[in-house]
């Protein structure tokens, strides 16, 4: 792939990417299956909010994408949850999983479907610095208060599935696993891509 093509993929998965929250509770037959490096596809629209707390769950999938559409403001049972959405049959490259006690967070950069190859056959400076950034914010909402709107039976109906399976643990995407990785370095940026917070 040339280097024109590699920055175009990159300005569209890390220009503006913004840090989203799905809590859930998840089996450990279905949570331990998530593998960092692997490539997801999400069938189904994807409900996510703009905003973080501490968990009652298990399960944190923090989601770090530029294409959540916040719908808040047009739903009103939605207006007190931040929700934003994601559309069906988004990708996205787990990009880490970090436990803390019983408390695990699996993080999601979506990617675009033509970036697939490259991703899944590299890893970035940039994506290193994003999970930084994703374990930081972990290990300080952990420590936070829950956010009572989030924690209301509708919202917890709309993020009780888990991502990128169904409920049997069968993935939608087979990603053909290839272990052999190459490091790509963006050297060229003073000041991050993304608005993490």
């Amino acid at each position: 792939m040339e280097n024109s093509q590699i920055e175009r993929l990159f300005n569209q998965t890390f220009s503006g990417l913004t840090l989203f929250y799905r809590d859930t509770n998840l089996d450990e037959t279905l949570f331990t299956k998530y593998v960092a490096g692997q490539i997801l596809q999400e069938r189904g629209f994807i409900d996510m909010s703009f905003k973080g707390g501490g968990l009652t769950t298990n399960i944190r999938y923090l989601i770090a994408s530029t294409n959540g559409k916040d719908v808040s403001s047009l739903v009103s049972e939605s207006k007190n949850f931040g929700h934003t959405m994601l559309k069906p049959n988004s990708f996205f490259k787990v990009l880490d999983i970090y436990k803390i006690e019983n408390k695990t967070q699996i993080l999601l950069l979506e990617i675009p479907e033509i970036g697939i190859n490259l991703f899944k056959s590299s890893i970035s400076n940039i994506e290193e610095q994003v999970i930084e950034k994703a374990r930081e914010s972990f290990e300080s909402k952990i420590k936070m208060e829950p956010i009572p709107e989030l924690q209301e039976a509708d919202w917890k109906q709309k993020t009780e599935f888990p991502i990128g399976m169904n409920d049997k643990g069968e993935f939608f995407f087979q990603d053909e696993k290839d272990t052999s990785k190459i490091k790509i370095n963006s050297e060229n940026q003073k000041k991050p891509w993304w608005k993490l917070w």
